[in-house]
């Protein structure tokens, strides 16, 4: 193929009768907009296939998905943090099109219209966007996912413009790869579910979809897909797969957690109901003093982090008094209870789902839109909720010892 450049590479696998052409983009470069539709239009092509999911595949054609989110389901189901880390990837994916005037993934979506304006299928065969992020905190050791916490805030923040660095890797590598650079830069940990898993994931897909087409395996298959899959992918169909589905759904299972985890919040509370009574047991006014601490350190500490997010007053003081007991109930987070009062109080509108995506770009959008607003109410409360925990349980262990 002509006008390919040097970060835009192309290979072969063959697989009985289907010639799976592989197109390696960089996301970034508006050459790979013209490759592509280049590629389709020499063909001829049986079907077309895309490094997508549906999840990123309906936010890239569907203006208003963001309108159909259930704010107060997010925050009841705990998904609030997997929204927040969705909107920190298109955060920095925004501030990659502002300083480039390219949007990434601008290929993918020219792949797309090329296949429905000549009638040929379109696969999504890249893994659903949730998925890879659970796997990618459940891969990642515990002591270090506080890495990847921390890369969140700060890009919350951040106002910098993407280095250089971060552009090559973009031109030679992976979109979330690249973008998960921020998040925890060096971490060897993240490799497997990000690009290992998701070229196994690809191939399957590829395959699954070569088998199920409605007039038999198609001849040829063009396959858009990030630079660095490209190996992998080709290697993983040239190598084949026993059996792509069970490939495939092995790879969509989410790991379960550790146990010890889920048991920690009840043994703080546990230790703290049981240094109440031992505080009792000693003197009226030491328990009640060791109430006392508990209530206006917990409850301090999650209002700090609920005003940082520039809540309605009620909501900063509705979480005053609910940290202290939802810190006693680890069922029910001081997350959740704050950010349900702060939509109470300030329901989003329409054209705050509508402008999310623009709004989180900048990091002073996060406090101007109600809807990210709220889930920095849910961030900070919950942050500022823990730290009094556990310094509130110190106080009152000091007191007794």
């Amino acid at each position: 193929m002509t006008g390919i450049n040097d970060t835009h590479l192309i290979r072969h696998a063959v697989v009985g009768d289907t010639t799976f052409v592989l197109l390696g983009t960089a996301h970034v470069s508006p050459e790979s907009v013209a490759d592509v539709r280049r590629e389709i239009d020499a063909g001829p092509y049986d079907a077309v296939a895309i490094e997508l999911c549906d999840t990123r595949y309906n936010a890239m054609t569907d203006p208003k998905a963001l309108e159909k989110l259930d704010l107060f389901e997010i925050l009841r189901q705990g998904k609030a943090g997997m929204v927040m880390a969705s909107l920190a990837l298109g955060a920095y994916q925004q501030r990659l099109a502002q300083q480039f005037d390219i949007r990434p993934g601008a290929e993918l979506e020219a792949a797309a219209t090329g296949a429905k304006r000549l009638g040929l299928p379109l696969w999504l065969i890249d893994r659903e966007i949730g998925t890879t992020l659970k796997r990618v905190y459940r891969n990642v050791p515990w002591w270090q996912r506080y890495t990847i916490f921390t890369g969140l805030i700060s890009s919350l923040l951040s106002r910098s413009d993407v280095s250089s660095e971060d552009i090559e890797r973009l031109k030679q590598g992976d979109m979330l790869e690249s973008t998960f650079s921020e998040f925890a830069a060096g971490s060897a940990s993240l490799y497997t579910p990000l690009i290992d898993e998701r070229d196994q994931f690809m191939a399957a897909r590829l395959l699954e979809a070569r088998q199920a087409a409605e007039n038999g395996p198609p001849k040829r298959v063009l396959a858009v897909v990030g630079a660095g899959h490209l190996e992998g992918l080709e290697r993983a169909l040239s190598e084949g797969l026993a059996d792509p589905a069970a490939t495939r759904a092995e790879l969509e299972r989410i790991p379960k957690p550790a146990r010890w985890p889920k048991l920690l919040p009840w043994i703080v509370v546990a230790i703290i109901l049981v240094g109440f009574g031992i505080g009792f047991s000693r003197s009226t006014d030491l328990g009640l003093q060791l109430v006392l601490d508990w209530v206006l350190i917990n409850g301090a500490l999650c209002a700090l982090g609920v005003a940082l997010a520039r809540a309605h007053p009620v909501t900063v003081i509705g979480s005053f008094f609910a940290a202290p007991l939802t810190s006693l109930n680890p069922t029910v987070g001081a997350g959740m209870v704050a950010g349900g009062i702060e939509l109470a109080m300030r329901r989003p509108r329409v054209a705050d789902f509508r402008e999310l995506r623009e709004a989180v770009a900048d990091w002073r959008g996060w406090w101007r839109n109600r809807v990210a607003r709220t889930l920095l109410v849910f961030l900070f409360a919950s942050i500022g909720s823990a730290a009094g925990t556990y310094l509130a349980g110190f106080r009152i262990f000091g007191q007794l010892v």
